[in-house]
């Protein structure tokens, strides 16, 4: 069975979606049937590329709320994602557009290193404050995660990739995902945010019962 997960670098609740789904995952019986294929997916496209600004102000206007109650919600999360076994360190980091990110994660898939592109980016992003939107920073973390340093810069010089992520943002649209963390199973079912546990272990369930027998 096929999981695929549409998410963005920059989204603390597609991390901790992501880990909830493994954890469930890891105690799912029938785990070894499970291929995990990541989605690009841009949660404020309109930044300018290779750029980044103070996140907290950022949010602030966007939202239309005071950047004390945006700390406060970072706070909440920071404590939220502790209890599964994250470390988030939130306060002073940046927003910054992701598409360049995304284009790394789907040279990652082709060589087999999603899992841990994904999971290097979103260790950077929200324990390491670590910055996921410029060239340097992103060859230096492709290259930590097992990727080809060369390889990755030639493609962010280039539009390789490109059609590959916004092919996967107009599939998310057209299955209706407004916001990420969104998870597929097997083509068929549906689950919106970082759920818990128990949740995606009982989608994983339904999705293998509705799927029926094994062939023999």
């Amino acid at each position: 069975m096929r999981v695929d997960v549409w998410s963005d670098v920059v989204c603390p609740w597609c991390y901790l979606g992501k880990r909830r789904f493994e954890l469930a995952l890891a105690g799912f019986e029938r785990r070894g049937e499970v291929e995990v294929v990541y989605r690009s997916f841009e949660l404020d496209p309109r930044m300018p590329r290779g750029k980044a600004v103070p996140k907290v102000a950022e949010l602030a206007r966007k939202f239309g709320t005071g950047e004390a109650e945006v700390r406060s919600m970072e706070s909440r999360l920071e404590r939220l994602a502790a209890e599964d076994g994250l470390e988030y360190n939130l306060e002073g980091t940046d927003l910054g557009n992701t598409f360049d990110a995304h284009r790394l994660l789907h040279l990652a898939k082709a060589r087999g290193l999603q899992a841990e592109v994904t999971d290097r980016f979103f260790r950077a992003c929200f324990t390491e404050r670590r910055s996921v939107f410029d060239e340097e920073s992103l060859v230096d973390l492709a290259v930590e995660a097992g990727l080809d340093g060369a390889e990755a810069r030639d493609v962010l010089r280039s539009d390789a990739y490109a059609a590959d992520v916004r092919a996967d943002i107009e599939e998310a649209r057209a299955l209706g995902a407004n916001g990420v963390p969104f998870f597929v199973l097997d083509n068929r079912f549906g689950v919106s945010g970082a759920q818990s546990v128990e949740t995606f272990t009982a989608a994983l369930s339904q999705a293998f019962q509705d799927a029926g027998p094994l062939p023999k």
